[in-house]
């Protein structure tokens, strides 16, 4: 590890902590998130995060298949279309530079979520982009 960040910045790392807290309670419910988690972690490559979250995923009873085939969830039928809009925003979000969260990613959410719903979603894929982030950085 390069620098002990969640001791260094602890009141900081705190307060993400607080925003997952917050999520895990949002009606999305946290099968959902824990997946666009997993999703968002295969994107950027943690290593750390990816363990934790198959961990997450399998503890609260996702099966060995889903959460294996995530990352060709577009040519899968293991998801459904609620879960497919998510993961499509979830990979928009996070390729931002490239996609630059255009309507076509961001409509389809509408035939399945709230407005709050798809604010909580932008907020968990945005959460663990920077959670990736720090954790890839520092070399957790």
């Amino acid at each position: 590890m390069r620098l002990p960040y969640y001791e260094l910045s602890s009141k900081a790392l705190g307060n993400f902590r607080q925003v997952k807290d917050c999520l895990a309670d949002s009606s999305l419910g946290l099968p959902l998130i824990e997946l666009v988690y997993l999703r968002v972690s295969q994107i950027n490559g943690c290593s750390f995060c990816l363990k934790m979250h198959a961990q997450s995923l399998r503890k609260a009873g996702e099966t060995d298949d889903r959460i294996d085939s995530l990352a060709g969830w577009q040519v899968s039928d293991l998801y459904t279309p609620k879960e497919r809009a998510a993961l499509t925003w979830a990979e928009a979000v996070t390729h931002i530079e490239s996609s630059y969260a255009n309507d076509e990613f961001y409509e389809p959410l509408k035939e399945h979520f709230s407005d709050q719903e798809i604010s909580d979603l932008t907020f968990s894929v945005s959460l663990m982009n920077a959670l990736n982030r720090l954790a890839i950085s520092m070399r957790q």
